[in-house]
């Protein structure tokens, strides 16, 4: 009687998964400012981020670019996975990874944050909050689809 249900479960398993339709990955375009708290410096990015979804409304990607952290003026380039919820209109998301700042001493430094907002056809704006070694930072985002 178990193989059958077994059975039964898993020839509803394949419908499921066959009735869905496949999504497509998506990439954006990203503006982002944050604040620094110690010290207080501001940080502005440039980004491609890169998604495909695991489930309906999860899904997971990177996102990588360019960034000028100012006082002292300094260049880098976030890297970050993310992993992310989406439902209707608003986003939640978690970011972690290495950022590398050059011309300092401490070159790698390690992101972590949680982003949430809203997202539109031609635009999602949200807020950031999380760490970059060693301070906290709070930041907006902007994301363009392409």
């Amino acid at each position: 009687m178990t193989v059958r249900r077994a059975l039964v479960a898993s020839l509803a398993v394949a419908a499921a998964l066959a009735w869905a339709r496949p999504a497509d990955a998506s990439v954006a375009l990203g503006l982002g400012a944050d604040y620094l708290l110690d010290p207080e410096i501001g940080e502005f990015q440039l980004t491609l981020g890169v998604a495909t979804p695991l489930a309906r409304h999860l899904s997971v990607g990177a996102r990588f670019g360019a960034m000028l952290l100012s006082e002292p003026s300094r260049v880098g380039v976030p890297l970050d996975v993310k992993l992310g919820v989406r439902m209707d209109r608003l986003y939640v998301e978690g970011l972690a990874g290495p950022w590398i700042v050059f011309d300092d001493d401490d070159a790698l430094k390690l992101h972590a944050a949680v982003g949430f907002g809203l997202v539109a056809r031609a635009v999602s704006f949200g807020l950031e909050v999380g760490y970059l070694d060693p301070t906290a930072m709070i930041g907006v985002r902007l994301a363009f689809p392409l």
